[in-house]
């Protein structure tokens, strides 16, 4: 094989592979059907690419019979998973009419290749193959004329998908050598992973997001993603009284934002919200798993953290979350979905952090009130920080950890 044509097949195999480790990775967190989707068409496309560039350790007549074989079983399988993916399978009826007929004629082809020479078995497969992805291009694209959101997505996907399947059976019947054409293939493929990757991650997202809303109903607020004001109090009432519970440490940190209000005044609500939502994906991203977290009111967020009393560990967290959201976003002030992506006003969170360790014996609705005065308090500090100092009972800066003692207990952890 050509050296550029090797090169434009590594490409597609690296996407290939990206797509599997992605697959997997969700997989292990939830939602394991569609990350199974996502691995099996990886899979099953380079494995189809693999067979159809003569990689396989076949020769001749018994090389087309498998490559045969492998056309119908991998057109049948992604035409399957397609049909899952836009929700085809549903409906019990057109399921089984559907599943019926790709199995019937999967076997109808296969029994007539063995009646025919290895060559002619092979153009027959291919030539079903790409029967099966011509009939799923118009099953997409009477969806995308109906509305289905994923539509035009799967059109776009099926039409690379059969540009793919061209090159790579021209290249197995008449063996070419030649780069232009091993180069459409092969970037055909690769578009073809790309879009399939980004409808099974809408997809995915979709039920990351419906999960949310299952397990808070009402009370999910799509701004920020989050419980709303009235779950987090519920979720407090969970931590603080659970049934098999002793007395427990735990971290409060509380988070204020106070160019909220004014940022609404003077650019509108759609700029409220869209700080609001920058600013919660900022904290869910810089957040630990084990962290449960809400908002608090119309302007800040609240983090329970268990076991963890130490000021000093909830400070550590504290100014992650307080360097990631300081971060400059520029905001759109449009609610035009045409003009979201265009330059907004800039704008910069002035926040406060109140960073409380207290314990499970305490009332919750004391420690909530105490952690949010402390941010509000923190929004006249240098650091952006507060906390409860005992010796002085009062609130004080929690100021940064002294340079020469952070490198020391680096080097030492590095040790």
């Amino acid at each position: 094989m050509d050296s550029l044509a090797a090169g434009f097949w590594g490409a597609f195999f690296c996407t290939a592979f990206l797509m599997l480790v992605i697959s997997l990775a969700a997989f292990r967190r939830s939602h394991r059907r569609v990350a199974l989707m996502a691995g099996l068409t990886s899979l099953f496309s380079a494995a189809f690419v693999v067979a159809y560039l003569g990689w396989l350790p076949f020769e001749g007549a018994v090389e087309a019979r498998v490559l045969a074989h492998v056309a119908v079983l991998t057109a049948a399988a992604l035409a399957l998973m397609l049909m899952s993916t836009l929700g085809m399978l549903r409906q019990t009826s057109v399921g089984r009419r559907a599943i019926g007929g790709l199995v019937g004629g999967s076997l109808l082809v296969l029994v007539v290749g063995w009646l025919l020479e290895p060559a002619q078995s092979l153009a027959l497969s291919s030539l079903a193959a790409f029967a099966v992805g011509m009939m799923m291009l118009v099953v997409a694209a009477r969806g995308a004329m109906r509305g289905d959101r994923a539509g035009w997505s799967a059109v776009a996907g099926i039409f690379f998908m059969l540009v793919a399947l061209a090159g790579l059976s021209w290249i197995a019947l008449d063996r070419t050598r030649d780069w232009p054409m091993h180069a459409i293939s092969a970037s055909a493929g690769v578009a073809y992973l790309c879009v399939i990757a980004s409808v099974l991650w809408a997809r995915y997202s979709y039920l990351l997001e419906l999960s949310e809303v299952l397990a808070h109903g009402p009370s999910y607020d799509p701004v920020t993603r989050m419980r709303s004001h009235s779950e987090t109090g519920q979720m407090v009432g969970d931590v603080f009284f659970r049934r098999d519970a002793e007395a427990r440490p735990i971290g409060v940190i509380a988070i204020s934002i106070a160019n909220l209000y004014a940022l609404e005044n003077l650019h509108g609500r759609a700029a409220f919200n869209h700080a609001l939502f920058v600013c919660a994906g900022r904290l869910r991203r810089c957040v630990p798993q084990n962290v449960e977290m809400g908002r608090l009111g119309e302007d800040g967020f609240l983090l329970l953290v268990p076991n963890t009393p130490d000021v000093e560990r909830l400070g550590q967290l504290a100014r992650q979350i307080r360097d990631r959201m300081l971060r400059p976003v520029s905001l759109s002030t449009s609610t035009d979905p045409a003009r979201l992506d265009s330059r907004g006003t800039a704008w910069i969170a002035e926040l406060g952090v109140g960073v409380l360790g207290t314990s499970t014996q305490v009332r919750p609705s004391q420690a909530v009130a105490t952690a949010r005065a402390m941010a509000r308090t923190a929004w006249s500090y240098g650091s952006r920080m507060a906390f409860f100092d005992q010796k002085a009972g009062q609130i004080a800066e929690l100021a940064a950890p002294d340079p020469d003692l952070s490198q020391t207990t680096t080097a030492a952890a590095a040790i």
